[in-house]
Protein backbone atom coordinates (compact mmCIF):
# COMPACT_ATOMS: atom_id res chain seq x y z
CA UNK A 1 0.00 0.00 0.00
CA UNK A 2 2.80 2.42 0.95
CA UNK A 3 4.59 1.74 -2.35
CA UNK A 4 1.34 2.32 -4.28
CA UNK A 5 0.77 5.67 -2.52
CA UNK A 6 4.34 6.74 -3.18
CA UNK A 7 4.02 5.87 -6.86
CA UNK A 8 0.73 7.75 -7.04
CA UNK A 9 2.31 10.82 -5.44
CA UNK A 10 5.21 10.70 -7.91
CA UNK A 11 2.77 10.41 -10.78
CA UNK A 12 0.87 13.50 -9.69
CA UNK A 13 4.10 15.47 -9.38
CA UNK A 14 5.11 14.42 -12.86
CA UNK A 15 1.78 15.76 -14.10
CA UNK A 16 2.47 19.19 -12.54
CA UNK A 17 -0.04 18.76 -9.72
CA UNK A 18 2.36 19.16 -6.78
CA UNK A 19 0.83 22.54 -5.93
CA UNK A 20 -2.52 20.87 -5.31
CA UNK A 21 -0.95 18.30 -2.98
CA UNK A 22 1.07 20.85 -1.03
CA UNK A 23 -1.96 23.07 -0.65
CA UNK A 24 -2.81 26.64 -1.50
CA UNK A 25 -0.57 29.60 -0.73
CA UNK A 26 -2.98 31.30 1.61
CA UNK A 27 -4.63 30.34 4.91
CA UNK A 28 -7.49 27.88 4.56
CA UNK A 29 -10.92 28.77 5.88
CA UNK A 30 -13.97 26.51 6.08
CA UNK A 31 -16.05 26.41 2.91
CA UNK A 32 -13.63 28.43 0.77
CA UNK A 33 -11.46 26.77 -1.85
CA UNK A 34 -7.83 27.84 -1.91
CA UNK A 35 -6.12 29.29 -4.95
CA UNK A 36 -3.98 26.92 -7.01
CA UNK A 37 -1.71 29.51 -8.55
CA UNK A 38 -2.07 32.58 -6.35
CA UNK A 39 -3.58 33.57 -3.00
CA UNK A 40 -7.30 34.26 -2.80
CA UNK A 41 -7.91 36.48 0.22
CA UNK A 42 -11.26 37.43 1.77
CA UNK A 43 -11.38 40.46 4.07
CA UNK A 44 -14.40 41.68 6.02
CA UNK A 45 -15.51 45.06 7.30
CA UNK A 46 -18.62 46.71 8.70
CA UNK A 47 -20.33 49.68 7.01
CA UNK A 48 -20.78 52.23 9.80
CA UNK A 49 -17.41 54.01 9.97
CA UNK A 50 -17.03 56.43 7.06
CA UNK A 51 -14.69 57.14 5.39
CA UNK A 52 -12.89 54.02 6.58
CA UNK A 53 -15.87 51.74 5.96
CA UNK A 54 -19.36 52.44 4.65
CA UNK A 55 -22.03 51.32 2.20
CA UNK A 56 -21.55 52.92 -1.18
CA UNK A 57 -24.40 54.49 -3.12
CA UNK A 58 -24.68 55.23 -6.84
CA UNK A 59 -22.69 56.39 -8.71
CA UNK A 60 -19.83 55.11 -6.51
CA UNK A 61 -21.34 51.63 -6.31
CA UNK A 62 -24.67 49.84 -6.10
CA UNK A 63 -24.81 49.66 -2.30
CA UNK A 64 -21.59 47.69 -1.99
CA UNK A 65 -19.05 47.75 0.84
CA UNK A 66 -16.80 50.78 0.31
CA UNK A 67 -14.14 52.80 2.10
CA UNK A 68 -10.43 53.50 1.99
CA UNK A 69 -9.77 50.01 3.34
CA UNK A 70 -11.55 48.39 0.42
CA UNK A 71 -9.89 50.64 -2.16
CA UNK A 72 -6.45 49.72 -0.87
CA UNK A 73 -7.31 46.02 -0.54
CA UNK A 74 -8.49 45.81 -4.13
CA UNK A 75 -5.46 47.82 -5.22
CA UNK A 76 -3.18 45.00 -4.08
CA UNK A 77 -4.32 43.07 -7.16
CA UNK A 78 -2.50 45.63 -9.33
CA UNK A 79 0.89 45.10 -7.70
CA UNK A 80 0.79 41.41 -6.71
CA UNK A 81 -0.44 38.14 -8.17
CA UNK A 82 -3.25 37.98 -5.64
CA UNK A 83 -7.05 37.91 -5.60
CA UNK A 84 -8.89 40.12 -3.09
CA UNK A 85 -12.55 40.00 -2.04
CA UNK A 86 -14.16 42.35 0.48
CA UNK A 87 -17.33 41.25 2.27
CA UNK A 88 -19.57 42.87 4.86
CA UNK A 89 -19.11 41.66 8.43
CA UNK A 90 -20.11 43.11 11.77
CA UNK A 91 -17.22 44.50 13.80
CA UNK A 92 -18.17 42.12 16.63
CA UNK A 93 -17.52 39.19 14.29
CA UNK A 94 -13.92 40.36 13.98
CA UNK A 95 -13.04 41.47 17.50
CA UNK A 96 -15.48 40.95 20.34
CA UNK A 97 -15.55 41.81 24.01
CA UNK A 98 -11.81 41.64 24.62
CA UNK A 99 -11.42 38.43 22.58
CA UNK A 100 -11.31 37.33 18.96
CA UNK A 101 -14.71 37.64 17.29
CA UNK A 102 -16.67 34.52 16.40
CA UNK A 103 -16.50 35.29 12.69
CA UNK A 104 -12.71 35.27 12.50
CA UNK A 105 -12.51 32.46 15.02
CA UNK A 106 -14.73 30.30 12.80
CA UNK A 107 -12.98 31.41 9.60
CA UNK A 108 -15.77 33.35 7.88
CA UNK A 109 -13.00 35.50 6.36
CA UNK A 110 -9.22 35.52 6.44
CA UNK A 111 -9.12 38.89 8.17
CA UNK A 112 -10.91 42.16 8.93
CA UNK A 113 -9.92 45.62 7.74
CA UNK A 114 -9.06 49.05 9.18
CA UNK A 115 -8.19 47.99 12.73
CA UNK A 116 -5.61 49.92 14.73
CA UNK A 117 -2.69 47.84 15.97
CA UNK A 118 -3.09 48.50 19.67
CA UNK A 119 -1.13 47.41 22.70
CA UNK A 120 -2.87 45.05 25.08
CA UNK A 121 -5.36 42.23 24.59
CA UNK A 122 -5.58 42.16 20.81
CA UNK A 123 -2.00 40.88 20.52
CA UNK A 124 -2.82 37.77 22.52
CA UNK A 125 -5.37 36.65 19.93
CA UNK A 126 -4.55 38.42 16.69
CA UNK A 127 -1.83 39.39 14.26
CA UNK A 128 -1.76 42.57 12.19
CA UNK A 129 -0.61 43.49 8.73
CA UNK A 130 1.48 46.60 8.14
CA UNK A 131 -0.42 49.87 8.47
CA UNK A 132 -1.98 51.57 5.45
CA UNK A 133 -2.33 54.89 7.28
CA UNK A 134 0.32 56.42 9.51
CA UNK A 135 -2.28 57.73 11.91
CA UNK A 136 -1.76 56.19 15.30
CA UNK A 137 -5.28 57.44 15.86
CA UNK A 138 -5.40 59.20 19.21
CA UNK A 139 -7.96 58.44 21.87
CA UNK A 140 -10.13 60.93 23.70
CA UNK A 141 -12.55 61.22 26.59
CA UNK A 142 -16.13 62.42 26.09
CA UNK A 143 -18.28 63.66 28.98
CA UNK A 144 -21.73 65.18 29.37
CA UNK A 145 -22.16 68.96 29.24
CA UNK A 146 -24.43 70.79 31.68
CA UNK A 147 -25.31 74.24 30.32
CA UNK A 148 -22.13 74.07 28.25
CA UNK A 149 -19.93 73.08 31.19
CA UNK A 150 -18.36 69.58 31.36
CA UNK A 151 -19.58 67.53 34.32
CA UNK A 152 -16.06 66.09 34.57
CA UNK A 153 -13.33 68.52 33.52
CA UNK A 154 -9.92 68.01 31.99
CA UNK A 155 -8.08 68.17 35.32
CA UNK A 156 -9.73 64.99 36.58
CA UNK A 157 -7.59 61.89 36.99
CA UNK A 158 -10.88 59.91 36.80
CA UNK A 159 -10.38 58.50 40.29
CA UNK A 160 -13.72 57.01 41.40
CA UNK A 161 -15.29 57.63 37.98
CA UNK A 162 -16.94 55.13 35.65
CA UNK A 163 -15.64 55.13 32.09
CA UNK A 164 -17.70 53.39 29.41
CA UNK A 165 -15.86 51.36 26.79
CA UNK A 166 -16.75 51.15 23.10
CA UNK A 167 -16.84 47.36 23.14
CA UNK A 168 -14.77 45.74 20.41
CA UNK A 169 -13.18 49.00 19.23
CA UNK A 170 -9.86 50.68 19.75
CA UNK A 171 -8.75 52.32 21.90
CA UNK A 172 -9.40 49.19 23.96
CA UNK A 173 -10.44 49.32 27.60
CA UNK A 174 -7.09 48.10 28.89
CA UNK A 175 -5.15 50.99 27.30
CA UNK A 176 -6.68 53.99 29.09
CA UNK A 177 -4.26 53.33 31.94
CA UNK A 178 -1.42 53.95 29.46
CA UNK A 179 -2.69 57.41 28.47
CA UNK A 180 -1.48 60.68 29.94
CA UNK A 181 -3.86 63.44 31.04
CA UNK A 182 -2.78 66.31 28.79
CA UNK A 183 -3.80 68.93 31.36
CA UNK A 184 -1.99 67.50 34.39
CA UNK A 185 0.69 65.37 32.67
CA UNK A 186 -0.26 62.50 34.98
CA UNK A 187 -1.78 59.13 34.13
CA UNK A 188 -5.43 58.37 34.78
CA UNK A 189 -5.97 56.15 37.80
CA UNK A 190 -8.62 54.70 40.09
CA UNK A 191 -11.34 54.58 37.43
CA UNK A 192 -13.71 51.71 36.66
CA UNK A 193 -14.22 50.58 33.06
CA UNK A 194 -17.84 49.63 32.38
CA UNK A 195 -19.83 48.36 29.44
CA UNK A 196 -23.14 49.71 28.11
CA UNK A 197 -26.27 48.07 29.50
CA UNK A 198 -27.71 47.90 25.98
CA UNK A 199 -25.91 46.36 23.02
CA UNK A 200 -26.74 46.71 19.34
CA UNK A 201 -24.78 46.42 16.12
CA UNK A 202 -23.34 49.90 16.73
CA UNK A 203 -20.94 49.83 19.68
CA UNK A 204 -20.16 53.56 19.51
CA UNK A 205 -23.83 54.45 19.80
CA UNK A 206 -24.23 51.98 22.66
CA UNK A 207 -21.43 53.66 24.60
CA UNK A 208 -22.65 57.21 23.95
CA UNK A 209 -26.20 56.21 24.90
CA UNK A 210 -24.87 54.81 28.18
CA UNK A 211 -22.93 58.00 28.87
CA UNK A 212 -25.88 60.29 28.16
CA UNK A 213 -28.12 58.08 30.34
CA UNK A 214 -25.78 58.50 33.30
CA UNK A 215 -24.42 54.94 33.31
CA UNK A 216 -20.90 56.35 33.16
CA UNK A 217 -19.06 59.61 33.81
CA UNK A 218 -16.87 59.51 30.70
CA UNK A 219 -16.46 57.60 27.44
CA UNK A 220 -13.09 56.28 26.14
CA UNK A 221 -13.22 56.61 22.36
CA UNK A 222 -11.31 57.74 19.29
CA UNK A 223 -10.68 61.49 19.41
CA UNK A 224 -12.19 61.96 15.94
CA UNK A 225 -15.17 59.65 16.38
CA UNK A 226 -17.72 62.41 17.05
CA UNK A 227 -16.63 64.15 13.85
CA UNK A 228 -16.82 60.95 11.81
CA UNK A 229 -20.33 60.22 13.13
CA UNK A 230 -21.87 63.55 12.19
CA UNK A 231 -24.72 63.07 9.72
CA UNK A 232 -24.23 64.35 6.21
CA UNK A 233 -26.39 67.37 5.41
CA UNK A 234 -30.00 66.30 5.08
CA UNK A 235 -29.30 62.74 6.23
CA UNK A 236 -31.35 61.08 8.96
CA UNK A 237 -29.40 57.85 9.32
CA UNK A 238 -30.14 56.21 12.64
CA UNK A 239 -26.47 55.48 13.33
CA UNK A 240 -25.46 59.16 13.27
CA UNK A 241 -28.42 61.17 14.61
CA UNK A 242 -27.44 60.44 18.23
CA UNK A 243 -24.23 62.39 17.70
CA UNK A 244 -25.95 65.66 16.80
CA UNK A 245 -25.55 66.77 20.42
CA UNK A 246 -21.78 67.12 20.01
CA UNK A 247 -20.85 70.51 21.47
CA UNK A 248 -24.19 70.96 23.24
CA UNK A 249 -24.94 67.87 25.32
CA UNK A 250 -21.49 66.26 25.24
CA UNK A 251 -17.91 67.13 24.29
CA UNK A 252 -14.33 65.91 24.57
CA UNK A 253 -12.38 66.93 27.68
CA UNK A 254 -9.26 65.08 26.54
CA UNK A 255 -7.92 64.58 23.04
CA UNK A 256 -4.65 63.70 21.39
CA UNK A 257 -4.20 60.77 23.79
CA UNK A 258 -1.56 58.45 22.37
CA UNK A 259 0.19 55.48 23.95
CA UNK A 260 -2.51 52.88 23.24
CA UNK A 261 -1.34 52.00 19.71
CA UNK A 262 1.68 50.16 18.29
CA UNK A 263 0.98 51.25 14.71
CA UNK A 264 -1.61 53.06 12.66
CA UNK A 265 -4.65 51.77 10.80
CA UNK A 266 -3.81 48.35 9.36
CA UNK A 267 -5.23 46.64 6.31
CA UNK A 268 -5.88 43.33 8.04
CA UNK A 269 -6.46 41.95 11.51
CA UNK A 270 -6.34 38.14 11.50
CA UNK A 271 -6.17 35.10 13.75
CA UNK A 272 -2.77 34.80 15.41
CA UNK A 273 -0.59 32.35 13.54
CA UNK A 274 -2.62 32.61 10.33
CA UNK A 275 0.33 33.94 8.34
CA UNK A 276 -1.92 36.42 6.53
CA UNK A 277 0.36 39.36 7.30
CA UNK A 278 3.29 37.63 5.58
CA UNK A 279 1.22 37.39 2.40
CA UNK A 280 -0.16 40.92 2.47
CA UNK A 281 2.78 42.96 3.76
CA UNK A 282 4.98 42.79 0.62
CA UNK A 283 1.96 43.79 -1.48
CA UNK A 284 1.10 46.65 0.88
CA UNK A 285 4.68 47.94 0.58
CA UNK A 286 4.36 47.98 -3.22
CA UNK A 287 0.92 49.58 -3.32
CA UNK A 288 1.88 52.38 -0.94
CA UNK A 289 4.32 53.60 -3.61
CA UNK A 290 1.67 53.92 -6.35
CA UNK A 291 -0.41 56.79 -7.65
CA UNK A 292 -3.50 54.66 -6.97
CA UNK A 293 -2.67 54.85 -3.25
CA UNK A 294 -2.39 58.64 -3.48
CA UNK A 295 -5.73 58.76 -5.35
CA UNK A 296 -7.42 56.69 -2.63
CA UNK A 297 -6.05 59.06 0.02
CA UNK A 298 -7.40 62.07 -1.86
CA UNK A 299 -10.78 60.42 -2.50
CA UNK A 300 -11.35 59.80 1.20
CA UNK A 301 -9.68 63.01 2.47
CA UNK A 302 -6.88 61.12 4.20
CA UNK A 303 -3.83 62.79 2.67
CA UNK A 304 -2.64 64.01 6.08
CA UNK A 305 -2.75 60.44 7.43
CA UNK A 306 -1.33 58.60 4.42
CA UNK A 307 2.29 57.62 3.89
CA UNK A 308 3.57 60.12 1.32
CA UNK A 309 5.16 58.84 -1.89
CA UNK A 310 6.46 60.51 -5.04
CA UNK A 311 2.91 61.17 -6.24
CA UNK A 312 2.02 63.39 -3.28
CA UNK A 313 2.51 67.12 -3.95
CA UNK A 314 6.10 67.99 -3.09
CA UNK A 315 6.49 70.11 -0.02
CA UNK A 316 2.78 70.09 0.75
CA UNK A 317 1.99 70.22 4.45
CA UNK A 318 -1.26 69.51 6.17
CA UNK A 319 -2.49 71.29 9.25
CA UNK A 320 -2.62 69.06 12.32
CA UNK A 321 -6.27 68.17 12.87
CA UNK A 322 -7.73 69.30 16.17
CA UNK A 323 -8.30 65.76 17.48
CA UNK A 324 -4.58 65.00 17.22
CA UNK A 325 -3.64 68.06 19.25
CA UNK A 326 -3.04 67.74 22.98
CA UNK A 327 -5.83 69.27 25.05
CA UNK A 328 -3.45 71.75 26.68
CA UNK A 329 -2.72 73.29 23.26
CA UNK A 330 -6.35 73.79 22.19
CA UNK A 331 -7.88 77.21 21.52
CA UNK A 332 -11.33 75.72 20.88
CA UNK A 333 -14.30 75.73 23.27
CA UNK A 334 -16.65 73.03 24.50
CA UNK A 335 -19.19 74.38 22.00
CA UNK A 336 -16.75 73.32 19.26
CA UNK A 337 -16.82 69.80 20.68
CA UNK A 338 -13.30 69.94 22.14
CA UNK A 339 -12.94 71.55 25.58
CA UNK A 340 -9.59 73.15 26.45
CA UNK A 341 -7.88 72.53 29.76
CA UNK A 342 -9.57 74.41 32.61
CA UNK A 343 -7.85 77.59 33.78
CA UNK A 344 -6.38 76.93 37.21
Amino acid sequence: MAVRLALGFASLISQGQAAEICGPKEPLIPGVMGGKMYPKIILGQDIDWPPYAYMGTPPESDFEVEGIGKDIAMGLETVCNISMTVVEMRWSECWGNGVIGNGLKAGVAHGCMTYTHTHGARNRFMEFSKPILKDNKPGGLIVRLNNGVPEVNGLSDLNGKKVVDVVGWAPTADTLALAENKCTKERFTGFEMVQPSTTTDNANNDALTALLAGEADAMWVYADQAKNYQCAEGATDSWCTLWSGWGTTFAYIQTGLFGHAKAGTTLALSKKGSGLAKILDPCIDKFLETKAYYDACVKHSFTESCFPNEHFPGGATEATPIWEKATDTLTSTCADGYCPCPVV
